[in-house]
């Protein structure tokens, strides 16, 4: 009888190990709620629904969001993602972490990113944030380190180090309430948070896209994935490559209309809606595309680098070009 229990009991434990596997025809797909995530928003939209229809009937899409690149670097590591849209920062420090067993196979955004300060602040310029308190998205997140080179040029460094500005992390949707209550003076956002909390008069623009680096050809968003599930899923890889550059070729061409579904995906993901001026003007200061944007990539290695984020610098394997190169070629 004890024989017959302890059967049952190791079976029963092999069918909940068994089914609490992953699902091999499942992609999981993660993003930001964020309009620099815009193919990622485009592509889960029920109106255009176009790495389902790559796909096929075959492969189911699930879709996770997050509110920062180090929590989906945790669920890549942990492999309940396939895929993400994420933040170069966040790409780096995975493939380093990894010992380069994460690449980027694609960009997906550049630009986007904007300075703000409080209204009536008198914070015209980086140096004006000398004393004050400026919060960023992440510690360790893109535009974290745009902040930390941008500090660097104007010759401030950061508290932590007995420095000048006050670096605090807070969510996005937080930083209107910090400003009013007196808790940052200043914030370092993505869009369309930038516009959104410049339209409602709560902030000012101290530096646009342009002017926080490189004349707005820095990549903020990135498609990243593992390369053991590359290589064992090269073709489920490549089908979501070709939706990605089609959601990237519709925004760019159809920018108002990829606007509205964007501003509609958002409404559903978040229950909440933008004004169709705020994220025109988001959209003004992003540029889709898939280039990897390489050198800021290692410019952002080389910060992280700087402040001992990562241990070592990248090689050039962390751009995996392979794949999308092929999509692209096959497209001719």
């Amino acid at each position: 009888m004890k024989n017959k229990i302890w059967i049952f009991s190791i079976l029963m434990m092999v069918l909940f190990v068994t089914g609490c596997g992953k699902d091999e025809n499942t992609l999981n797909v993660a993003y930001f709620d964020n309009i620099t995530h815009g193919q990622a928003l485009v592509m889960k939209s029920q109106s255009q629904n176009m790495l389902q229809t790559e796909l096929g009937n075959d492969m189911k899409v699930k879709w996770f969001s997050f509110d920062a690149g180090t929590s989906l670097v945790e669920a890549l590591f942990s492999k309940d993602i396939d895929i993400g849209y994420i933040g170069p920062v966040p790409a780096v420090s995975a493939n380093i972490k990894s010992k380069g067993d994460f690449v980027i196979i694609s960009g997906a955004a550049k630009g986007g990113t904007v300075l703000i300060a409080k209204k009536g602040s008198n914070i015209q310029s980086v140096k004006d944030l000398k004393g004050k308190s400026v919060s960023v998205p992440s510690i360790g997140n893109t535009q974290h380190l745009l902040l930390l080179k941008l500090l660097k040029e104007n010759q401030l460094s950061v508290k932590s180090d007995k420095g000048d500005v006050n670096i605090v992390e807070a969510n996005n949707a937080d930083v209107a309430n910090l400003m009013k209550n007196g808790d940052i003076d200043a914030a370092i956002v993505p869009e369309p948070w930038g516009s959104t909390l410049t339209g409602k008069q709560v902030a000012e623009t101290v530096l646009n896209y342009k002017e926080i680096a490189d004349n707005g050809d820095y990549v903020v968003t990135t498609v990243i994935v593992n390369k053991d599930y590359m290589d064992s899923h090269e073709e489920v890889v490549k089908k979501f490559l070709k939706a990605h550059i089609k959601a990237t070729e519709y925004i760019v061409q159809y920018p108002d209309e990829a606007a509205k579904v964007m501003n509609q995906q958002l409404k559903e993901d978040t229950g909440k809606k933008i004004e169709e001026n705020i994220i025109s003007d988001s959209l003004k200061s992003i540029s889709f595309s898939s280039d990897f944007g390489e050198k800021s990539v290692f410019e952002y290695a080389r910060i992280c680098k700087d402040i001992n984020f990562i241990k070592q610098m990248p090689d050039s394997g962390i751009i995996s070009d392979k794949l999308i190169n092929s999509v692209m070629n096959s497209r001719k």
